[in-house]
């Protein structure tokens, strides 16, 4: 038997033995195509190629393309598990020319690969056109011999193929297999073409037109080839099986899942158990690419998928989640030639696990709600059928409007229950009650949702929360959340839901215009958490350019890009291309995992006490604000410091989980300030020691991919912002290197006017500050020495009796106002018992000192006050012994010393 990976293989093999460049599969996260919701075709990826917006190194290429279909127009959701080739995720093998061969060579390589490579017979085979492609049912005639009964003209669409209302397009031609007279059906284009029997297993699709708004249709200059072949339909041809659920990877799941379950795949629970294997290859690889369970977008999808799954394995009698242990079944089968797959295994194990122990929390007493109003349904079947048998009109009938049956109908405010309360997507209620023959009241289940969000907002309305933020309410609630895609790149296409311009919507903005402009996804990080909002520009193929600036987050969900437009004209609807300015976003990145890692650091040396207070993560800088009582020392500093860049060095990866806030608490993580937490958190974990994860927090801001990437941190100052919080401000990578180049340059110019070399430096700074200190206690004392009469052998200011009181006074210049108390001392000393007084004159102003010596009857406060009121100070205090003031007008220091002489003899 061929296996699946074999077919893969071989596929791949072939065409690039053939020139074909082999491309590996893209994410199931489309960025160049805002439109969908996952990549949903083999072609997606190579969308910009085919329309000119992209040149690639090569113009044939191959791929096995991972592809999901469980959302928008192409949801297959309901269909998995029931039919014989249904699936959320499936591979889609292809290969493409662009503008290099064309028909005759992709039929060529189509026939060749499958009758001559693979060996399937040529008498199995049928192959259509459409009805007007003479050339291509001439080719086919001409390659494979097929007879003209066998290559069918077909007049539909499903042989034409488009990729818009304008753009790329062309006629299809479809390789069919007949799986034999055993099974119902007809040849395409025949009445019974419904019928299982003949199988299509590839679609060569002729780019060969290009589709104009008039309605015109012209050729395209270069024409292309873009062709698809499902992996699990053609290995179920291979194999040998009918049923794409029979082929191999599908009969290892679900092999796997009997196991686990004790309940045989038999015709009663066959169902459940393909449901289960496909689910689990979804989900697992929307987690791989970056999809985590959400109440929004993508990750609602993803988490309607896991739900699906989860209750059917609640069907099959498992008592405990099951998903996740069958997580290494599917990497066993597909982790060769998918290795994001394994990479992201522990990510996937905890992810199932988690959702499926939450949701069985409450999938019981849903289950038990339903099960009330499956009983009053069929109450109410039973009534009218024993109404029925007995006649309408006999007295034990019972009486319903013009005797037409009950509807067997949920009503709409149960199933909004279910999913209000219980988180039971609407789908799989649908999905619940499809064996019993019950629809669900989808009208009535709107009007439920619809009443809910009108009670939000009028609740919204009396909170307080300001006006102007109205419209952005009024907007969330019209257009849903803004999905972030930004996490895996920096990059991507989306479609515009509103512009803002002056605090109004608009329709439309023109160049020179201010607006803020939103749209259906971003990978545009908004400024929350103390992050920065990403800047970056917008464009679009008609040249449109407009600079953001900034991005915030109105009401937490919505990402508002704050752009100026530079040129061409936004109009709502418009598909524009979005890309963030990747090296300011690393620089925030490697700064937002420092503030991680020196939070960690912080508590390891100061104590379990710190908490963060604030953050600022800006490109050139960070910020972080803790909690702690006392200035660090410059020792803890440096051991803090090299800490984090230890952990930078041994650049371990980091990792990312998806948890409530609840649980991330309870396992450790930190909550960082500033964050508003949902329902359910992203916990990131970073660094190694002691066995466990150096840092492990909640947070919802963008990182670096390894610590490694932060490069080097570098504290640069540490202070006070208010009583108990402390403040670091630090650098990382190039701006911490930068901070370093200059401080050395600074120490090498020091050196240089200090004639020595940087590492001497210190000494020499010590030497010349002590020789500093020497001279300025020598030139105080001169000061003093001139203040007293001019050294030794002057004539210092005389002692003279005032009233009763001996007194000695003297006025100087250039005396520094610090040294007049102890000026002071000595005169005191001269004069015994009395007062001493003594006036500095500096650039204008004037200091003045009063001392009294022993018992003279006199108070230095009073007297100083005098003199300070002479120079036209005010004030001049101290103790009754020594007062000291000053006063602005120098030229009166003879008045001062005049006014305390007067207090004197009076």
């Amino acid at each position: 038997m061929t296996s699946t990976n074999d077919i893969r293989r071989s596929f791949l093999d072939y065409f690039g033995g053939a020139g074909h460049h082999v491309e590996p599969s893209s994410p199931l996260v489309p960025h160049n195509d805002p439109t969908l919701m996952f990549v949903n075709a083999g072609m997606v990826p190579f969308k910009n190629v085919f329309t000119g917006l992209e040149k690639r190194p090569y113009t044939t290429a191959t791929s096995s393309q991972k592809c999901v279909r469980a959302g928008g127009k192409h949801n297959d959701l309901d269909n998995v598990g029931f039919t014989a080739r249904h699936h959320t995720f499936f591979e889609m093998l292809g290969n493409f020319s662009f503008g290099d061969y064309f028909k005759e060579e992709a039929i060529h390589h189509a026939w060749t690969l499958i009758t001559k490579e693979w060996g399937l017979p040529a008498e199995k085979l049928t192959a259509t056109v459409y009805h007007t492609d003479d050339e291509a049912f001439n080719l086919w005639r001409k390659i494979s011999g097929l007879p003209e009964e066998r290559i069918i003209r077909i007049p539909t669409n499903d042989n034409f193929w488009s990729m818009g209302d304008t753009g790329p397009c062309g006629p299809c031609s479809e390789i069919f297999f007949d799986h034999g007279d055993h099974i119902w059906g007809g040849p395409p284009g025949s009445p019974e073409e419904d019928g299982d029997r003949f199988v299509e297993i590839w679609n060569l699709v002729f780019m060969q037109y290009e589709q104009m708004a008039g309605g015109e249709r012209v050729d395209l200059p270069r024409p292309s080839i873009d062709t698809g072949m499902g992996l699990e339909r053609i290995a179920a041809v291979m194999q040998g099986v009918h049923d794409n659920y029979d082929t191999d990877t599908f009969k290892a799941l679900i092999a796997a899942s009997v196991d686990l379950t004790g309940v045989p795949a038999d015709e009663a629970r066959r169902a459940s158990h393909r449901v289960i294997a496909d689910h689990l290859r979804a989900s697992s690889f929307l987690i791989a690419d970056g999809v985590l369970p959400s109440n929004e977008g993508r990750g609602y999808v993803l988490r309607r998928i896991m739900r699906r799954a989860m209750r059917h394995a609640h069907l099959l009698g498992a008592k405990d989640p099951l998903m996740h242990r069958l997580l290494p079944s599917l990497a066993t089968e597909m982790g060769a030639a998918y290795p994001e797959l394994l990479r992201a295994q522990p990510l996937i194990s905890e992810t199932l696990e988690r959702e499926e122990t939450k949701f069985r929390q409450t999938l019981d007493k849903g289950l038990r709600l339903l099960e009330v109003e499956v009983d009053a349904i069929e109450r109410m079947s039973q009534a009218y059928n024993d109404s029925a048998n007995v006649g309408f009109d006999q007295p034990d009938a019972i009486r319903f409007p013009n005797n037409a049956p009950p509807k067997r109908e949920l009503s709409g405010e149960v199933a909004f229950k279910l999913y209000d309360t219980f988180g039971f997507p609407y789908d799989l209620t649908e999905d619940a009650l499809r064996t019993q023959n019950i629809t669900v009241d989808r009208e009535g289940f709107d009007k439920a949702m619809a009443k809910q969000k009108a009670a939000a907002r009028a609740a919204w309305k009396g909170s307080g929360e300001k006006a102007s933020d109205e419209i952005w309410f009024d907007l969330a609630e019209s257009n849903g959340s803004t999905e972030f895609i930004g996490y895996t790149g920096t990059s991507g296409e989306a479609s515009i839901v509103a512009l803002v311009k002056d605090g109004a919507t608009v329709d439309q903005a023109s160049a020179g215009d201010d607006v803020i402009v939103l749209t259906n996804q971003t990978p545009f990080y908004g400024e929350s958490g103390g992050q920065a909002g990403d800047a970056g520009m917008i464009t679009t193929l008609d040249g449109v350019k407009a600079v953001v600036s900034d991005t915030s987050k109105p009401l937490g969900r919505l990402h508002a890009h704050h752009a100026k437009l530079e040129s061409g004209t936004l109009k709502v609807g418009d598909s524009i291309l979005l890309t963030v300015d990747a090296q300011r976003r690393d620089r925030i990145r490697a700064n937002h995992s420092a503030t991680h890692l020196l939070h960690a650091a912080l508590r390891g040396h100061l104590g379990g006490h710190v908490t963060q207070k604030g953050s600022l993560v800006a490109e050139d800088r960070l910020r972080f604000d803790f909690s702690h009582p006392k200035a660090l020392s410059p020792e803890e500093i440096a051991a803090i410091e090299a800490e984090v860049n230890a952990q930078i060095r041994g650049n371990e990866a980091v990792t990312t989980r998806l948890m409530t806030p609840e649980d991330a608490i309870e396992a450790g993580a930190m909550a960082l300030f500033g964050e508003k937490y949902g329902d359910e958190v992203r916990v990131l974990s970073m660094g190694a020691g002691d066995g466990k994860s150096y840092s492990v927090e909640l947070c919802g801001g963008t990182h670096v991919r390894a610590l490694g990437d932060i490069a080097l941190l570098k504290i640069v100052s540490e202070s006070a912002v208010s009583s108990g919080v402390r403040r670091i401000e630090a650098l990382t990578g190039e701006a911490a290197r930068l901070w370093l180049v200059n401080r050395d340059d600074a120490l090498k110019s020091v050196a240089a006017t200090l004639k020595t070399t940087p590492d001497d430096v210190p000494s020499r700074v010590a030497a010349l500050a002590d020789a500093l200190k020497k001279a300025e206690r020598e030139l105080a004392d001169a000061k003093k020495a001139l203040a007293m009469g001019g050294g030794a052998g002057g004539n210092g200011p005389a002692v003279e009796t005032v009233g009763s009181t001996a007194f000695i006074a003297q006025v100087v210049d250039g005396l520094d106002p610090k040294n007049l108390r102890g000026a002071v001392d000595d005169l005191k000393k001269q004069v015994g018992t009395g007062v001493a007084m003594l006036v500095a004159i500096n650039e204008g102003r004037a200091s003045v000192a009063v001392g009294v010596a022993g018992d003279a009857g006199q108070s230095a406060v009073d007297l100083v006050k005098l003199a300070v009121a002479a120079l036209g100070g005010q004030g001049g205090g101290g103790r009754p012994d020594m007062a000291q003031g000053g006063g602005p007008n120098g030229d009166a220091a003879q008045d001062a010393v005049a006014a305390v002489r007067a207090a004197l003899s009076a």
